[in-house]
């Protein structure tokens, strides 16, 4: 008998071996920025793993987001103002290095467009 393994439950283990290792961990000198995107809506958060904090949050529920764009769409151009907020965000509060969680997600569309747009708007990751 197959066992019949949904893409979510796929995506839930590659993410939780990727925490297991040690090189994604967010400390106080370099905290955490993790990456997630469901069917509807797309988050990114900065945390400081060594106190169980989240230092920035933004998400395509933001009302800066909303109101940049025209429809609530999770797209690439939402993606990309995500990711010029989180930098800029993070910049306000001193953080400059990161440590880049894409939560199980492959770096591709994107994931790799709120990555890009967090490296130009000066986090270093």
């Amino acid at each position: 008998m197959v066992k019949k393994i949904l893409r979510k439950e796929i995506r839930k283990r590659k993410h939780r071996l990727l925490r297991e290792k040690k090189n994604i961990f967010g400390t106080a000198e370099k905290p955490r920025l993790s990456v997630c995107k469901t069917l509807k809506h797309i988050y990114a958060q900065i945390i400081n793993d060594n106190e169980g904090r989240t230092l920035v949050h933004v998400s395509s529920l933001s009302p800066e987001v909303k109101a940049s764009i025209s429809s609530p769409k999770r797209n690439i151009k939402t993606a990309e103002i995500i990711g010029k907020l989180i930098a800029q965000k993070a910049r306000e509060k001193g953080i400059e290095k990161v440590v880049f969680d894409r939560g199980g997600f492959r770096y591709h569309g994107i994931i790799k467009a709120v990555a890009d747009k967090a490296r130009e708007g000066g986090l270093i990751f």
